[in-house]
């Protein structure tokens, strides 16, 4: 089958997500309490998340329900398509395959919506009123600020500063749906306010910005914390991604040589690769899975694999995973949603058992491949999806400089119509790489906890 386009109807949307937890062949360490140091237990996690949510990310089953009420809201956008990228094939001169899976039909305009909307529902069902959250390039504001719209929950949003002040417009559609967004730090906690008195010219991080969403709901009943990415649940609910994806690749007649995502937390890469992986873990199938990064925020390619924060404040468990030191404020790129200090602790641990690859490129060929892409496909991506379209460009020479007909299989998880300065800055000249220097990794690891 050689059709440009590969869809699914509604009936097939997946009526379960998939829990890797069940076929992992070694589970990540346990998070820590973050004041006793003691493993977790779901009681302690009862003031900033519900129960509903609570019992997923510690659930060891292999599929979880989804619920009625959450299908019914995918179905307006999903199923979402899956693309033979032809033309890009033809621009490579390459005997490679090429398919993308596009999560920018989504209202919010990004995957984040899977799980903004599983969250909202589970925090509705146990009496919440208002959720708060961080953003780094606001993808996730956005969807967060949807789902609690659709729910009827008001919504709370810690922005990272230098993505506030590049991306304005991420701002105003959080807005549109009735969000209040600050920009982080703010004046809004204690956290923020330290922070601003020791450094007022910080341009924020995603560590920040979590340090002051859970300030925020801290003591309340009626509110609860939110997070996008890296736990459990959330890659969970991004499963219907790559659950998705292989009933398309199926229809289409070829299964993936190799799968691939960008990464900053993980939920992106996680949903689409995860489904993959449970073939790879109980089936033997040689796919191979390959998680790409900025070479600014290097977590996973030069990251230690300890206990750490996920955020700055210390009000987080301690996550066993790869981390460049909660204190780690990443240079300023674009590529704002993959501005983390950590990963999610299930892929952390699946890259340190050698079943899913690691990759880090500059920004600089990251915005050439975009462009590439788009002059192709027609779509202009997200600066943090251009990681991923990057590693496939590569996959696709090697294949024809090689003459092997492999076939590439990416998720392209965000457009990028509201990145476009981004683009003015690639295209005038003054985009600038910023390769994290060995003395300042060192230095950010030395503050890592101990435990």
């Amino acid at each position: 089958m050689d059709d440009v386009k590969i869809m699914l109807t509604e009936k097939e949307i997946p009526t379960h997500w998939y829990n890797i937890q069940a076929d992992m062949p070694n589970l990540p360490k346990p998070p820590l309490h973050p004041a006793t140091g003691q493993p977790l237990s779901p009681d302690d996690l009862k003031p900033i998340f519900p129960m509903g949510l609570i019992m997923q990310e510690a659930s060891q089953e292999r599929w979880l329900e989804i619920p009625e009420e959450v299908r019914e809201i995918y179905r307006l956008w999903r199923p979402t398509p899956l693309f033979r990228a032809f033309r890009l094939e033809k621009a490579l001169d390459t005997p490679a395959r090429i398919f993308y899976k596009y999560e920018g039909v989504s209202p919010a305009g990004s995957h984040k919506l899977n799980t903004a909307v599983a969250q909202a529902y589970y925090n509705k069902q146990e009496g919440i009123k208002r959720l708060a959250t961080e953003t780094g390039a606001g993808q996730w504001g956005t969807a967060l600020s949807q789902a609690c719209n659709f729910f009827g929950l008001e919504c709370t949003v810690y922005m990272v500063k230098v993505s506030y002040q590049q991306k304005p417009y991420r701002r105003s559609i959080m807005e549109v749906f009735g969000a209040q967004v600050f920009a982080s730090p703010s004046e809004q906690t204690n956290t923020g306010r330290q922070i601003l008195a020791e450094n007022p010219d910080t341009p924020g991080s995603l560590g920040i910005a979590i340090s002051e969403a859970i300030e925020d709901v801290a003591g309340r009943e009626d509110a609860n914390y939110s997070l996008g990415s890296v736990l459990n649940h959330v890659l969970l609910h991004q499963t219907v991604v790559g659950l998705e994806t292989k009933e398309q690749m199926a229809k289409a007649g070829y299964y993936p040589d190799v799968v691939i995502g960008c990464v900053g937390g993980g939920s992106n890469f996680g949903g689409f690769a995860f489904p993959f992986a449970y073939d790879k873990l109980t089936k033997g199938t040689k796919v191979r899975m390959v998680a790409v990064e900025p070479t600014a925020c290097p977590t996973l390619t030069r990251g230690l694999h300890t206990y750490d924060f996920g955020d700055v404040a210390g009000f987080t468990p301690l996550l066993y995973m790869y981390t460049l030191g909660s204190h780690f404020i990443p240079p300023g790129i674009h590529a704002g949603g993959l501005r983390y200090h950590g990963s999610a602790p299930l892929l952390c641990q699946l890259v340190a058992d050698g079943i899913i690859e690691a990759r880090a490129f500059n920004q600089t060929p990251i915005f050439q491949s975009a462009i590439l892409f788009a002059h192709s496909e027609g779509i202009v991506p997200a600066p943090e999806s251009a990681h991923a379209i990057q590693q496939a460009i590569i996959e696709a020479i090697e294949a024809r400089e090689a003459g092997e007909a492999r076939t590439i299989l990416f998720n392209l998880s965000g457009h990028g119509l509201l990145d476009l300065a981004a683009y003015d800055n690639y295209l005038s000249g003054n985009l600038i790489d910023y390769p994290l220097p060995e003395g300042d990794l060192q230095q950010a690891l030395s503050r890592l906890p101990k435990t």
